[in-house]
């Protein structure tokens, strides 16, 4: 809220340069504003009373706006990459996926484990299970089981994350 918005009967002023002015009336605080040729803006509505700054609001706003673009550039989104297996994957095969699964872990992403079934393959799910149980096992030195392995339609699923 700035300037007429702000209802309240009290209110902490605080100056353009961060000094304490005190508590008093809105309007007196407006009219201090007013007289420095800026704007009040209430920056902690939650406080008792309310705390008021003399800023200048377009300058006040660009600040905000810098800070949060700074804060979105510095966070990592994690991507979630997926592994797709098979039921008579060979070790070597294996070998590779593990690989590839350990270079996503390295960057910091999550990996999605699949493995997929077919056809008859649906009837012996319980006895590939040892597959995911490999895999996880083969990666325990940099990943760890975010999820453990469930069935999802025709599939097994597991998540595997980076150990901090």
């Amino acid at each position: 809220m700035i300037n007429e918005q702000i209802r309240d009967k009290e209110v902490r002023l605080i100056g353009e340069n961060g000094e304490q002015l005190g508590i008093m009336s809105a309007r007196e605080a407006y009219k201090i504003a007013l007289e420095a040729e800026m704007d009040l803006v209430k920056i902690a509505p939650g406080a008792k009373p309310p705390v008021c700054k003399i800023v200048d609001y377009g300058k006040y706003r660009y600040e905000l706006a810098r800070k949060e673009k700074e804060a979105r550039r510095k966070q990592k989104i994690i991507e979630i990459k997926e592994v797709r297996l098979s039921p008579n994957i060979d070790t070597n095969d294996l070998n590779t996926k593990v690989g590839a699964a350990r270079k996503f872990l390295e960057k910091g992403d999550k990996v999605k484990v699949t493995l997929r079934f077919r056809g008859r393959e649906m009837a012996h799910m319980s006895k590939s299970r040892y597959i995911l149980d490999d895999f996880a096992e083969s990666l325990k030195d940099i990943a760890m089981i975010d999820k453990p392995s469930k069935v999802e339609g025709r599939s097994l699923v597991m998540f595997l994350t980076a150990k901090k």
